[in-house]
């Protein structure tokens, strides 16, 4: 699996990978979750940013997978989806847990697994991400619960696009709002 991905991505996305793997595999054996589910998971997560933003659109449709505007003003965020799909496709990936915290690793989405949960954090905070408070989410990883953790990512992220004028997915509104629902 390594060898493959190493082959297909750029040595820093691979490297980013990396760190996703390990930091989902101790967020997993903090919240009791299968860590190899979340180590494979976490590898793969990014897998399919072998393609360009230009190409996400048609190799999306290729495959059937739904999506809707703001996927097509902001083709990245297909990368997740198309992940969860190419998991299985090259990497024979048939775990549908981990095909779906791949799919959900950007915006998150509605009913959250902790696998899903996780993914999704440890995106956010591996060994190599550096901008403004990632510090205190990494400190979030160790002292706090599961939903308080991710709560603070999507909360952040939102912040983030916010500030950037861009559009915010309905599935991190979504995700956030259910969390906070559970109360």
């Amino acid at each position: 699996m390594k060898q493959r991905l190493a082959s297909k991505l750029k040595r820093s996305r691979y490297e980013h990978c990396l760190g996703v793997a390990e930091t989902a595999a101790f967020l997993a054996g903090r919240f009791g979750v299968n860590p190899e589910q979340a180590r494979i998971a976490g590898l793969l997560h990014d897998c399919a940013r072998e393609f360009s933003n230009d190409m996400m659109i048609a190799e999306a449709e290729k495959r059937g997978l739904d999506f809707g505007p703001v996927e097509r003003a902001m083709p990245l965020l297909l990368h997740a989806p198309l992940g969860g799909v190419r998991a299985a496709e090259l990497y024979d990936v048939q775990d549908p847990a981990v095909q779906q915290a791949i799919s959900r690793h950007t915006v998150g989405g509605s009913q959250m697994t902790p696998l899903d949960k996780i993914i999704y954090f440890a995106d956010m905070i591996e060994p190599g991400r550096d901008y403004p408070r990632v510090e205190s989410l990494r400190r979030l990883s160790r002292d706090a619960g599961l939903n308080e953790m991710v709560l603070a990512g999507l909360s952040q992220s939102i912040a983030f696009v916010l500030h950037k004028n861009h559009l915010i997915h309905p599935d991190t509104v979504l995700a956030r709002n259910e969390i906070l629902l559970e109360g």
